[in-house]
């Protein structure tokens, strides 16, 4: 199934806008600011009025916990138990189909 080379031409455009848009947004947000309180003196999103939206901080987290001292070791394989098959019989009167144990 093809699509007509205006739809292809069209989606293009609108992928590539996103992108655009995209790149800039996270251009914006990432323009260094001063290190004053983000919540006043204008530096918070909206107009520089109230608490908001607090600056985007990507930083590592705070406490890294320690290596185990002890690592258990694998668990044993154990193989499954094996299965015999029985053929069909009588049994009781009754025909039993082969089956497995």
């Amino acid at each position: 199934m093809t699509r007509p080379a205006s739809l292809v031409t069209g989606m293009k455009r609108l992928a590539a806008a996103g992108a655009l848009l995209g790149l800039a947004a996270v251009g914006t947000i990432a323009v260094p600011k001063p290190a004053n309180a983000w919540w006043s003196h204008g530096y918070g999103w909206c107009c520089g009025v109230g608490i908001y939206v607090p600056p985007v901080v990507i930083a590592p987290p705070a406490v890294y916990a320690p290596a185990p001292a002890y690592y258990a070791p694998a668990p044993a394989y154990f193989a499954p138990p094996l299965r015999a098959w029985i053929p069909a019989h009588w049994q009781g009167g009754y025909w039993v189909p082969g089956h497995w144990s």
